[in-house]
């Protein structure tokens, strides 16, 4: 079973690849990966009380891989991002890599993705506000980029507070 101390830590050299398609051969190998992903989440919304998705090279397995759980589990294998609305909003941004850490960074307002979804059948939705925050967040661990490189400047950190 994963759990929080599966998850690589800012500063690992990993987080900063680019990850690799998954190829429909690999397809039985997404469900592991999604419970994985999975375990590490809950572990996290445990330990820290927030987490709705996770990307898979947070976990060292460098596949193009995010699991989101907000009301239903979703899958979205081999995202891509078509569409960027030109409106960007300002977000206090948080990663399960380090977990304490704010970061404020400006993210698009409405994304278009196109996807495969766990059965390998082609899927499009749009996400707006916070979950087009959310999803340009993971997509970001998939091309090796962390909220922290993002940073509108040099004084967009701050502590998460500590019960």
């Amino acid at each position: 079973m994963k759990t929080v101390n599966d998850l690589l830590v800012l500063g690992n050299p990993i987080l900063y690849e680019k990850s690799t398609e998954i190829l429909k051969e690999e397809l039985p190998l997404v469900k592991s990966w999604v419970q994985d992903l999975h375990e590490v989440m809950e572990d996290i919304r445990a330990k820290y009380n927030f987490g709705r998705a996770i990307a898979a090279p947070q976990l060292g397995n460098m596949k193009r891989l995010i699991y989101m759980n907000i009301e239903k589990p979703k899958v979205f294998i081999n995202p891509k991002i078509l569409n960027k609305s030109e409106e960007m909003f300002e977000v206090w941004d948080d990663c399960m890599c380090f977990p304490n850490l704010f970061v404020k960074v400006m993210r698009h307002k409405f994304i278009n993705v196109e996807y495969f979804d766990e059965n390998w059948e082609k899927q499009t939705e749009v996400f707006e506000n916070d979950l087009s925050e959310l999803f340009q967040h993971e997509f970001d661990h998939l091309e090796g980029i962390l909220c922290t490189m993002r940073a509108i400047d040099n004084k967009s950190f701050r502590w998460r507070a500590m019960n």
